[in-house]
């Protein structure tokens, strides 16, 4: 934390020249010397700050993915698999540095009044700093990028919340704004950068999607509003085409790299048993249409998955491919696969869970486009798509829809996506025959992080004392 101003737009340079495919050069308008930033343009920082929002999202999905039982090591007792205690360091850091680069293209922005950009950065700062709160509760935001407190104190988690509804609250202000002075580039730009005259209404959308999952995430508490939730749902993104999505890189999507690296003997990327189970029809009794646009078959023709914590049920045969793993022949983990951030399947499901106690239709109609908005982008074909939505255990009736199906559906559709583990947490682990991992470390259910190495050593007087990993997150109780 203390060498982010400093750092942050070297970092940035770093994360931006890794870039391929690009549309123009983004730093035209930089120094020549490749080491120093002397005044970076707003187009540099949009183009850094997407690329990092992009990549935080695959950074922080890849901590959560053994606690949602998506992957698991097929070695025993592996750490993430068994809630051990990990330092998660270059993560935290990853994050701030997205949002310290933010926080600079959102000054330069005010300095030229560009609406459109301080909006955009809103956004961006609020994304990065949502998945830190999530994870790790209280954080240092207020203070953060004040380059003369090299020690920023730690908000309260709730207040930390209620910055992030603030900074998306500001963006949806200035993004409604017609009258920008500079207008996003759309070449700059690595989630919406395809036409320039839909850049402001696409973010517009993105910052609406952002305050819907905001406001759902708090369904547990007192404050829980469902009808804001609709509203934010009604003015955000109409279908699969406003995905959120980063797809710039350097070589291949990152997910594709974990495939590749296990195509080539490494044991990354293995899929969970609770994952496969629920797809392969031996959890729900329904074979899902899905399962093949996710992973392959086996060596042995089959789909199985990992035991989280337990390792591969062949010890010692791990390289023989007998049990799932992630696969770059998938929508989601090919070689130029976008990074979802926010999908219009998500919102709908979000629409269906805060409609579900005052309109069970509405609800039902949510969790059904919810299915075949996620079937459209794992590219299942029209009859298998038909084939499971006509399953009497998937066409269950507006009466007969219940939170477990919407929350059953949803977790296939964030595959891959960090905001499963809030999900898992709201809905406390409740996925049909979801069990704790084998030699498990704690005794319940991971719910937050430890604070990282890192912060202990640099901000010790302000890092929080550390509580155990069952704790549960303010909206989590």
């Amino acid at each position: 934390m203390q060498k982010i101003i400093k750092y942050t737009l070297l970092s940035a340079i770093v994360a931006t020249l890794s870039l391929q495919g690009c549309k123009d050069s983004y730093f035209d308008k930089l120094s020549d010397n490749p080491n120093q930033v002397a005044t970076p343009s707003l187009n540099a920082l949009l183009a850094t700050s997407t690329y990092k929002a992009g990549f935080n999202n695959y950074s922080v999905a890849s901590i959560i993915l053994p606690y949602v039982q998506y992957t698991a090591n097929p070695a025993a007792n592996g750490a993430g698999d068994t809630y051990q205690a990990i330092d998660f360091s270059a993560t935290w850091d990853l994050l701030y540095y997205a949002m310290a680069d933010a926080n600079e293209m959102k000054k330069l922005a005010v300095t030229q009044n560009s609406s459109e950009y301080k909006g955009v950065a809103d956004v961006l700062i609020a994304y990065n700093l949502i998945m830190v709160n999530d994870l790790w509760g209280d954080a240092p935001f207020s203070e953060a990028f004040n380059i003369n407190n090299l020690v920023p104190k730690y908000d309260k988690q709730q207040d930390v919340y209620t910055s992030t509804l603030a900074l998306v609250d500001e963006a949806i202000t200035e993004l409604s704004k017609t009258n920008s002075a500079i207008k996003l580039a759309a070449a700059s730009d690595l989630i919406y950068g395809t036409t320039a005259s839909t850049e402001r209404a696409n973010w517009l959308k993105m910052a609406y999607a952002l305050k819907a999952r905001l406001l759902n995430k708090v369904s547990k508490s007192s404050t829980y509003n469902p009808s804001a939730v609709l509203d934010a749902v009604s003015k955000s993104f109409a279908s699969n085409d406003d995905d959120a999505r980063m797809q710039t890189f350097r070589e291949r999507s990152p997910w594709a790299t974990v495939a590749l690296n296990n195509e080539q003997q490494s044991l990354g990327g293995w899929l969970s048993e609770q994952l496969i189970d629920a797809l392969n029809g031996t959890t729900y009794g329904v074979f899902d249409p899905r399962l093949p646009k996710i992973t392959d078959l086996t060596v042995d023709g089959k789909y199985i998955g990992t035991i989280n914590g337990a390792g591969n049920r062949a010890p010692g045969a791990n390289t023989r491919k007998d049990e799932n793993y992630i696969s770059r022949n998938s929508p989601w983990s090919g070689n130029t696969s976008p990074i979802f951030i926010v999908t219009y399947a998500e919102l709908k499901f979000i629409e269906a869970e805060a409609a579900f106690n005052t309109d069970r239709a509405r609800s039902y109609a949510a969790y059904l486009a919810a299915i075949r908005a996620n079937m459209d982008k794992f590219q299942v074909s029209t009859t298998d798509k038909e084939a499971y939505m006509a399953q009497p255990t998937v066409a269950v009736g507006a009466a007969a829809l219940t939170k477990d199906l919407i929350f059953k559906e949803k977790y296939i559709a964030t595959y891959l996506n960090p905001e499963a583990w809030n999900d898992a947490r709201r809905f406390d682990y409740k996925y049909k025959d979801f069990t704790m991992p084998v030699n498990a470390a704690l005794p319940t259910f991971i719910r937050r992080l430890d604070y990282p190495q890192g912060e202990r050593s640099k901000n010790s007087a302000n890092v929080p004392v550390d509580v155990p990993r069952t704790t549960r997150l303010w909206w989590d109780q």
